[in-house]
């Protein structure tokens, strides 16, 4: 019986957690500095070295040098999940950055890396990271950098994509998750001229933990929402809706099919979907309390390409009204330059809007 009850409480937790509207944001916590400028907070945020400089120094002396910089970034990303971990509810979710361990995937520090030692000290100063978001309800991400194409037609950048995005899922690993379908997202564009095919092709060569992460998130020019969505039986679709209203020239609505197919794409798990807006500086202006309209600006001479560009700050309250309108079915995460600053503004919003 008491196996019973604690089976039920642990299903409970589940849905309760499920049921949480989150507002997060990606990589760094920023803060404004005494000139009024956005900048990144002491002891919270990454850093690394160069290849230039490492090329310079003793081999010994570098792989001293990497390791106390990935200890340092360990440290700094836990006490970075420990302060998301006191916000409110809906703001515990976080995106954690990249550039954790310097030259992990360069052919000549791959054997270093991957030795014995190293593997078990990075595993052992990893771990509490997930125990800490695990414990208060923070959800994690990793987004690899654009240059992961997993769909491109050339083998090598394939292969090297592989290795890539294999890097997120050790890290994924060493923080306990990647055991159960989206306990963790890692997500990444099929970009690749092979298109979701490639995507097909290339599904049985990532590591259990990989294929149990990998989502696919919609572009902005080439691959939609209907491209990620052929790809539902393996992956889940990330839905960007500043990618949609780039590439489609609408506002996507909450009752669309293709949502609906999103949210069924992620089988029961809270899906997530991004959100920006362009720059400030691009829509000069403009009223922030219309739409913009796609059509018109095209039409006034603005290049998608600039349009594309993500803002510092969601400035846009007519956007940011319908973008909430997904609320209830996903969870946003901010991609903005202002980080943090902007999506707590966002939330505020939210709240009043609940009102």
């Amino acid at each position: 019986m008491l196996h019973c009850i604690y089976y039920l409480s642990l299903w409970t937790i589940t849905l309760t957690n499920q049921s949480i509207k989150r507002i997060g944001f990606a990589c760094k916590w920023a803060e404004i500095n005494h000139k009024g400028e956005i900048v990144s907070a002491e002891g919270l945020n990454t850093g690394g070295t160069t290849q230039a400089w490492a090329k310079r120094n003793n081999r010994n002396i570098v792989e001293e040098k990497i390791m106390d910089v990935a200890k340092r970034n360990i440290m700094n990303t836990h006490a970075l999940v420990k302060k998301v971990a006191t916000l409110e509810p809906e703001l515990r979710m976080l995106r954690l950055t990249s550039d954790m361990f310097s030259f992990y995937t360069m052919d000549g520090y791959k054997e270093f890396w991957h030795s014995t030692d190293v593997q078990n000290s990075l595993e052992r100063w990893m771990a509490p990271i997930g125990e800490t978001a695990r414990a208060n309800d923070v959800r994690l991400s990793f987004h690899p950098d654009q240059f992961v194409v997993l769909a491109s037609d050339r083998d090598e950048v394939v292969n090297k994509s592989i290795e890539e995005f294999e890097y997120h899922c050790d890290m994924v690993r060493w923080m306990g998750y990647g055991k159960s379908f989206q306990d963790f997202k890692v997500n990444v564009h099929i970009s690749g001229r092979r298109g979701p095919q490639g995507i097909r092709d290339v599904y049985n060569r990532l590591s259990p933990e990989a294929r149990n992460t990998l989502t696919l998130e919609n572009e902005e020019y080439t691959h939609g929402l209907k491209d990620c969505l052929s790809l539902s039986d393996l992956v889940p679709t990330v839905m960007d809706i500043h990618h949609n209203w780039i590439r489609e020239g609408e506002y996507i609505q909450p009752t669309d099919d293709l949502v609906k197919k999103v949210i069924d794409s992620w089988r029961g798990v809270r899906p997530t979907l991004h959100y920006s807006v362009s720059r400030e500086d691009v829509l000069v202006g403009h009223s922030g309390s219309q739409l913009p309209s796609h059509v018109s600006l095209i039409e006034a001479g603005y290049s998608k390409q600039k349009l594309r560009a993500h803002g510092d700050y969601y400035w846009n309250e007519a956007v940011n009204d319908w973008a909430l309108t997904f609320i209830d079915n996903f969870d946003m995460m901010c991609e903005s330059k202002a980080k943090n600053l902007a999506s707590f503004k966002l939330y505020e919003r939210y709240k009043c809007l609940k009102k």
